[in-house]
């Protein structure tokens, strides 16, 4: 299986601007920039596009590992932080976060962890990076009503 996307830049760094488009048209000549990047300006950058893609992969791993173990999620939530820092020899990623939330029917706690943490580790994102992941994992309980 491959998957495409292709971006374009002009100009330079400051004053440029470029597009993200994806083979699937998803995202179509998407805007991004030094300030989508670095600031607040309207528009994606490849930071955030990677978090999309850890916390899309992530879900979808979770939802397997606990499949494996007999259990189906009614949701999973999943946040990915990517933490983009300057260094000594330039800009990295140097950590990711993630932040997950799910609702699994006759999960325990133990059964949660042990699929969330083959998750972490098994994802093909999580696999992608060389840097520090992290993860709070939060396995919500049914709220009972009574009358």
């Amino acid at each position: 299986m491959k998957r495409k996307a292709s971006a374009e830049w002009q100009k330079g760094l400051k004053d440029g601007k470029g597009t993200i488009s994806t083979e699937s048209g998803v995202l179509e000549n998407t805007q991004y920039s030094f300030s989508t990047r670095f600031e607040e300006g309207k528009g994606t950058n490849p930071e955030e596009l990677i978090a999309a893609a850890h916390a899309g992969c992530f879900s979808m791993a979770l939802s397997g590992q606990l499949g494996s173990a007999g259990l189906t999620a009614d949701s999973i939530r999943t946040t990915a932080t990517v933490k983009l820092e300057k260094l000594e020899s330039g800009f990295a990623v140097t950590e990711v976060h993630l932040e997950v939330s799910a609702a699994v029917p006759d999960a325990t706690e133990e059964q949660f962890r042990t699929a969330a943490d083959n998750a972490k580790t098994g994802c093909p994102i999580s696999k992608l990076f060389n840097t520090n992941i992290t993860m709070n994992a939060t396995l919500q309980t049914a709220s009972v009503t009574t009358a």
